[in-house]
């Protein structure tokens, strides 16, 4: 009788636990979920109605005015969307090779420089030269100035990436590379055949940070690209939009529209959803590995 009850206040406590993780996960998720909401209304909602009433989580006056003046040009935006999409599809695949060969090579046991070479990856998140020699590299010693891969090259390699990459493949048992190699395997054969297909979920994280940090990238796109190229990153055109009081007024007087008229508001965030749609419809796909590539490895038996 006593072991019955025992079993039903067990049973009773465990559901409490599960309603309650659920409620918070949930409202977790919806207070994550609103912020973008309000931007989609509001990217949507009259210049004059957010002056007048705020920001609200649905738009009260509906306008796609903000879109038309985003798109009022589509010929640049989407040649700026080409280049983002060609500079973020190109860097993630090299620069996913990249970290993930050094990575592996970094926590062989048999690498005599492992240690040395790891130390000056690390020393490098904790000290840097400075803009200003960066700005030299690029341009005076590289000649990139204007080219893309001014913007390309910097972000092939991260020590953070290469840590978490290193991380990742020690949990993978060494014997499998030493049977591989008694089987005649090469070092290239095996990072190839046996590393990579294992590595499926920190290959999947890891290309997820590298693909947002070229797609969001800005900075670099502003200091080494210079305003005469008629295709820029997206994100520096969307910055450009945004803060250039040249384009709302010519886009105020082309549409006879006064100037106080022009929807700044809304605009900056149809801006947001231009540049984050993409982003947001392609992580559902990497969504599983993401989680496993963050939790696998982090703790080993």
């Amino acid at each position: 009788m006593q072991a019955s009850m025992n079993v039903r206040h067990t049973d009773r406590s465990s559901l409490i636990i599960r309603i309650v993780s659920y409620v918070f996960i949930a409202l977790l998720a919806v207070s994550c979920l609103l912020p973008f909401v309000l931007i989609v209304a509001t990217s949507l909602t009259s210049e004059a109605s957010i002056l007048k009433n705020g920001f609200n989580l649905w738009p009260k006056e509906f306008s796609t005015y903000a879109y038309r003046i985003v798109f009022e040009n589509p010929e640049l935006i989407i040649g700026s969307y080409i280049v983002t999409l060609g500079i973020t599809l190109v860097g993630t695949a090299v620069g996913l090779f990249l970290v993930a060969m050094t990575g592996y090579a970094l926590q062989r046991p048999d690498f005599h420089f492992r240690n040395k070479i790891s130390f000056f990856i690390y020393f490098t998140t904790l000290f840097s030269g400075g803009i200003v020699p960066f700005y030299l590299l690029i341009t005076q010693y590289l000649h990139l100035k204007d080219n893309y891969l001014a913007v390309l090259l910097p972000g092939l390699l991260s020590p953070f990436l290469i840590i978490m990459m290193k991380s990742f493949t020690q949990s993978i048992p060494h014997a499998i590379t030493e049977s591989a190699k008694i089987d005649g395997a090469g070092d290239f054969t095996i990072f190839m055949r046996l590393i990579l297909p294992m590595s499926t979920p920190a290959l999947a994280t890891i290309g997820l940070f590298i693909a947002l940090g070229y797609w969001n990238e800005w900075y670099n796109s502003m200091l080494f690209l210079s305003p005469d190229m008629k295709y820029r990153p997206l994100q520096l055109f969307l910055y450009n939009v945004v803060t250039s009081a040249d384009f709302i007024r010519n886009s105020a007087a082309a549409s006879n529209v006064p100037l106080r008229d022009v929807p700044l508001e809304s605009m900056k965030m149809a801006t947001a959803v231009v540049a984050t749609g993409p982003v947001i419809l392609f992580y559902p796909f990497v969504q599983r590995y993401f989680i496993q590539g963050i939790t696998v490895g982090a703790v080993k038996g």
